[in-house]
């Protein structure tokens, strides 16, 4: 895509979770729309900041078990989101070197900044794939030119599917590309929830600012993303809570955040 046609699809004039979200984990690619509503979301509810912080913190840990104890070799990452520190690919391939890692996101600021995301070692391989998450098999194929789908894959969908308005569908995205892994893959998931009282008018704010809709969801539906697969100890929890002693991440982080993540996987 031209550098001309790629800046068209990109909107300044209204808030963007990519951007709003980079904002709150102290990135730079974001501006002034988006800082704009980040600090009245602030004002409303401080607490979206740890989310953002401990949900980054969390993809670490989930990455390095992966890649660590279980030995998985690619990962496929679907709303990958902006590019900060420590991505999919450097954590893995910190861990295994011959990781190869699948980026996926249809979103034309991310894609803008996918140069970053395409660093790999010389012994694995990182790729970008300007696709779809509601086309779960055209994701799975695009991905096979990377990816080998007969051996298990870490499948990532981190802070996205809330994007999803309808809890069913979500679901079935998840069910569908997952379907198209191989026995051993492993599900990774975290998103915000409706724990709060706070987190909830967060919530209504940024769907008031003109942005993409984000919808928190019950934390039993979270849990639900999970249905048919074997839960990792210690489940489905808050993002702080989940294996923080595997990296010194004990004690990092309110433990109250308002966002739940889990690891399962396909017996």
């Amino acid at each position: 895509m031209s550098d001309d046609r790629l800046r068209d699809r990109i909107d300044t004039s209204k808030p963007h979770s990519a951007r709003f979200w980079n904002y709150f984990v102290g990135g730079k690619d974001n501006y002034e729309v988006d800082r704009e509503i980040g600090d009245q979301i602030k004002s409303i509810f401080p607490g979206l900041v740890d989310v953002a912080v401990t949900s980054r913190r969390f993809l670490g840990r989930a990455v390095a078990y992966l890649a660590g104890e279980q030995g998985v070799r690619q990962f496929l990452d679907v709303g990958t989101g902006l590019p900060t520190a420590d991505n999919t690919h450097e954590v893995a391939q910190r861990v295994a070197p011959d990781a190869r890692i699948v980026y996926v996101d249809n979103d034309p600021i991310v894609l803008a900044h996918a140069n970053a995301l395409l660093t790999s070692t010389r012994e694995g391989r990182t790729a970008y794939l300007d696709a779809d998450l509601y086309d779960p098999e055209a994701v799975l194929k695009a991905a096979a030119g990377t990816l080998d789908l007969s051996r298990p894959v870490g499948l990532m969908i981190l802070n996205t599917l809330g994007h999803v308005a309808d809890y069913e569908q979500a679901r079935e995205l998840v069910r569908r590309l997952m379907a198209g892994l191989p026995s051993g893959s492993h599900l990774v998931i975290s998103d915000s929830t409706a724990t709060s009282e706070g987190m909830i008018a967060a919530s209504e704010a940024y769907n008031a600012s003109g942005a993409v809709p984000y919808y928190v969801r019950p934390v039993a539906e979270i849990a639900g993303f999970f249905d048919g697969l074997e839960l990792v100890e210690p489940g489905v929890v808050r993002v702080p809570e989940w294996r923080p002693e595997a990296v010194g991440d004990a004690g990092f982080g309110d433990g109250a955040v308002d966002a739940y993540c889990g690891v399962g996987r396909k017996a």
